[in-house]
This record gives C-alpha cells, sequence and structure tokens, in this order.
C-alpha cells in the first residue's frame, strides 16, 4: 500500500527517483573528470597571462594581473605568423600525401587478392614498428646528398612516409566492411575501378581518412625532432622550433614561453571541434559487422 506509482511510467515512485540519483551521480563524476582532463589547458592559458613572478609564486591561482600584451610579445619575439604558416604548408601537403597514397593502398589491399598481398601487408605492419627518432641519422644523410636540407621537402616526405602504415591500417579496416556487391554493380554498369575509388570508396571512406587527418595532423603540428634536424633557416622554421626562442642555457622566460604555448595549441583545439564526430566515426568503424 506504501508504494506509489508513477502515473507517467507506470513503475515506482522510488525507482524513478533512484534512477534519477543516479543519473545525478553518473553526471557529476564525468564533469569531474572533464575537469581533471581539462585543466592543463586551462593552468596553460591561465599561465600564458601571469608574470614570470606570479608564475612561480601563485603557479596555481589566477593571475592578480592579466598580462594580456605577453601574447603580442610572444608573437614579435618568436616570429610566431611565420612559423604558423611553415607549420601549416607542411602539415597540410604531407596529410595530403599521406590520405592519396594511404587511401589507393588500402583499396588495393582491401579489395584485391593477389600472391604478394601477405608480404605487403607485413611490409607495412613492420613500418609500425620501426622508432621514428631511430632514423634521423641516416635520414639527415640522405637529405644532405639529395639537397633537400633546408626545404619543405625534408619534413613533407618523412612525416608522410611514417604515417602512411597506419593511414593503410586505419582505412583498410573500414573498407573492408563495405558489400563487395556495390562493387560489383559499378563493375557492370561500366565503371572502371578508378572511377569505383574516386566516386564510391573514397567517399565512403570519408569517417576513417577524417581519423587519420587528425592523427596525422596532431604528429605533424607537434613534431619538434625532425624539424630540429632537418631546418637550420629561421625562414622556415616551424612552431615548436619558435617555440625554443624563449629558452637559452641559463634562463626560461616563463610569461613568453606559456603566451606562444597558448597560441601553437589553438589550432589543434579548433581541428579537433570541428572533425571530433568524425573521428569517433572512424575509431569505431568495422567494429561491428551485420
Amino acid at each position: 500500500m506504501e508504494q506509489v506509482v508513477s502515473m507517467q511510467t507506470g513503475f515506482p515512485a522510488g525507482g524513478k527517483r533512484r534512477k534519477v540519483w543516479t543519473r545525478g551521480v553518473v553526471n557529476s563524476l564525468l564533469s569531474l573528470y572533464a575537469l581533471v582532463t581539462l585543466y592543463p589547458l586551462i593552468w596553460l592559458f591561465m599561465s600564458a597571462l601571469k608574470s614570470n613572478e606570479e608564475f612561480y609564486s601563485r603557479p596555481f591561482l589566477l593571475p592578480t594581473v592579466w598580462k594580456w600584451d605577453n601574447i603580442v610579445r610572444a608573437w614579435k619575439v618568436s616570429g610566431m605568423g611565420l612559423s604558423l604558416w611553415n607549420s601549416t604548408v607542411v602539415t597540410i601537403a604531407s596529410l595530403v600525401l599521406t590520405l592519396v597514397l594511404g587511401a589507393l593502398a588500402a583499396f588495393v589491399l582491401s579489395r584485391f587478392e593477389f600472391k604478394l598481398k601477405p608480404f605487403f601487408m607485413g611490409l607495412f605492419l613492420l613500418g609500425m614498428l620501426i622508432p621514428i627518432h631511430s632514423t634521423l641519422v641516416p635520414l639527415f644523410i640522405i637529405m644532405k646528398k639529395v639537397g633537400l636540407l633546408n626545404t619543405y621537402g625534408a619534413l613533407i616526405l618523412p612525416y608522410a612516409a611514417f604515417e602512411l602504415p597506419l593511414a593503410i591500417f586505419v582505412v583498410a579496416a573500414y573498407l573492408v566492411t563495405i558489400p563487395k556487391e556495390i562493387e560489383e554493380a559499378a563493375l557492370i554498369d561500366g565503371t572502371g575501378y578508378w572511377g569505383i575509388f574516386f566516386r564510391m570508396m573514397l567517399p565512403l571512406s570519408l569517417p576513417a581518412l577524417s581519423t587519420v587527418a587528425i592523427l596525422g595532423f596532431l604528429r605533424f603540428w607537434n613534431d619538434f625532432a625532425f624539424a630540429l634536424v632537418f631546418i637550420s633557416k629561421p625562414a622556415l622554421k616551424t612552431v615548436p622550433l619558435s617555440l625554443s626562442a624563449f629558452a637559452t642555457g641559463y634562463m626560461t622566460d616563463y610569461e613568453l614561453t606559456m603566451a606562444a604555448l597558448a597560441i601553437a595549441v589553438l589550432p589543434t583545439i579548433v581541428v579537433f571541434l570541428l572533425f571530433q564526430e568524425q573521428i569517433m566515426k572512424g575509431m569505431t568503424a568495422g567494429a561491428v559487422k551485420g
């Protein structure tokens, strides 16, 4: 007799209250997790507007005086405008090369059967196992001999080469889930393999390509080692190289360093927010068949 039934749901009112309470606890835990995850980013932007004295004396508190001129000074001292342009050129060119070659190779490996297919799959898998930075010395020697040092190509070609294995495996795993009947119907209608690739497979694999593009963008944009070794001209320095302008062997200007880092991280945040839906689709592609 004490049990009250909700007129809207048909379930006991106590059960509805428990459901609301559980949802509140889950939302609170997720909000706490989001705050912990975002706090390093919040701390970065707070530190970018502090003086060096406050950076040491109040590292986890809001600045007493918001030094907005740190952003302007960091931009001028580091030559951030030129660095952003160079990083943009290198990143976009590397992504285009990676996506085009990766999509073509993935199409062949996922839609065709031939004798050397296991060999090529193993070769690309081996490429994923090679530590990237262990190749710096031989790559430097090769770049010097072919005259590519201090050019955009010195970064674009290695970036694309080392990102290709991941691109091929991600896109190939997605293309395998596409029914072959679509391809067979296109062949019957007279469409060639190039037409199938560009008109059908490439648009259908957009989620996987978006995932590869985001992962590649983060790797190319943030790389420091290759740019440090292969680029010595100030006119070609990328964003990671420009960030090192505030550190010497004796001291580091943290207020300008943090301001420059805040500028450098903004493009990655914007790109992720714009393509986050495609990233999730690409990461879950092929997980469920049926």
